[in-house]
């Protein structure tokens, strides 16, 4: 394993976002109109010394045109000039990058990646291949780095290319993750705590845990019953990690695991029981609080209530004061009414007697018309009375 680390030629690879996003954007481009189950593309980056050790800042990346036979894994296509011509547009743009390896969509490793990494290896010696993972995963990064050696056999069989492993992480600059953030900001609760936060890291560390131990339990059965040739450094480096393993047999391990495990479980009693003190302690103010409060407010209560009753009795007497404002004013317009009244009567009793005077005394004048007129008529019938026998009387004498 220290063969292995002092061969490495990268201590470090830092992954930016920009590189992921584009990679996973142009796997799912090409997936809408291709059958390839994987994408390849040219990585761009530069190399950087950080307290003494060699550090490979991957920074952006662009796709090449890919395709290779789903049935046979020899047979496959790279667009060599394609790829000159996008390298040469961006050593205009940036020149300080430059291709420090390639990328692909895996998930696994693939036969014809060693041949692909021979074509890389034009632009640079150190090539190093980035498996990036475009589905989710919540126990592990998404995206492997690998570099090619070859390995020869000690049983005299000829040389094979293989990829090991480099440590990676993902690192951006502060505006890049100004974008990762926006991006980012529907799908992660920001309300989780600190402790939340802590527990679902281990937790998906234990996952991760778990999927290696798997990995490594595959491969054994697979060297055990004959399916893969054995890789004695492999097996060496299984062998230094089961002795790091405590002896869980012995009694002084035993009795160790049992004191710390006491005295965790007595600092979660003690700070149990001081969080339910508090939780009580903080309880009775409460109550106290609410208490003044309400005091408070029924004080403030009887005093609107006060204002309010004022207000009221204020209200009535001033309305008892317009009553007998208005009573009197009422009595005042009556007693004028009443004098206009007795006026009234007063002038057409007046009016009444003079029009009974008037009216007596034209009876009166038409009485006495009357009368005379009745002595007019009787005298001059007399008269024609008169006449007419003294007419008969001159008669009868001038007969004789």
């Amino acid at each position: 394993m220290e063969e292995l680390r002092e061969r490495a030629p990268y201590d470090r690879v830092v992954v930016h976002p920009l590189v992921l996003l584009s990679a996973v954007d142009h796997f799912n481009r090409i997936g809408n109109v291709s059958r390839n189950s994987r994408v390849v593309g040219a990585l761009l980056g530069s190399t950087k010394i950080i307290d003494g050790k060699r550090v490979l800042d991957v920074s952006n990346c662009f796709a090449v045109p890919f395709d290779e036979d789903s049935k046979d894994e020899k047979v496959w296509f790279l667009d060599h000039d394609y790829l000159d011509t996008m390298f040469n547009m961006f050593r205009k743009v940036n020149a300080k990058e430059r291709i420090v390896g390639w990328y692909h969509t895996g998930p696994e490793l693939h036969a014809s990646d060693t041949e692909i990494n021979d074509i890389f290896k034009k632009y640079t010696q150190n090539s190093v291949l980035c498996v990036v993972e475009t589905t989710t995963n919540d126990w592990s990064l998404p995206t492997r780095a690998y570099y090619c050696v070859e390995e020869v056999n000690d049983d005299g069989k000829p040389s094979t290319k293989t990829f090991n492993h480099l440590s990676i992480e993902i690192g951006a600059e502060e505006a890049e993750e100004v974008g990762v953030e926006h991006l980012c900001r529907d799908v992660f609760n920001d309300t989780k705590g600190s402790l939340s936060s802590r527990i679902a890291g281990q937790i998906k560390g234990l996952k991760g845990f778990g999927q290696k131990l798997e990995q490594i339990e595959k491969y054994l059965k697979d060297v055990a019953a004959g399916n893969l040739p054995m890789n004695y450094k492999i097996i060496y480096g299984l062998q230094d990690i089961f002795n790091l393993l405590p002896d869980v047999t012995g009694i002084e391990f035993n009795q160790a695991m049992q004191q710390i495990t006491n005295d965790q479980m007595l600092i979660t009693y003690l700070a149990s029981m001081v969080k339910s003190v508090i939780a009580l302690h903080n309880l009775i103010d409460n109550k106290l609080d609410m208490n003044e409060k309400e005091r408070a407010e029924e004080v403030k209560e009887e005093e609107s209530r006060k204002k309010k009753q004022e207000e009221i009795e204020a209200k009535k007497k001033a309305k008892e004061e317009e009553k007998k404002s208005g009573e009197k004013e009422g009595d005042e317009k009556n007693a004028d009414e009443d004098k206009m009244d007795v006026d009234e009567k007063k002038s057409s009793s007046s009016s009444k007697s003079s029009n009974n005077k008037n009216t007596s005394s034209a009876k009166k004048s038409l009485n006495h018309l009357y009368y005379t007129e009745q002595l007019t008529t009787m005298n001059c019938r007399a008269m024609a009375e008169f006449m007419e026998s003294s007419e008969q009387k001159s008669s009868k004498l001038c007969s004789l």
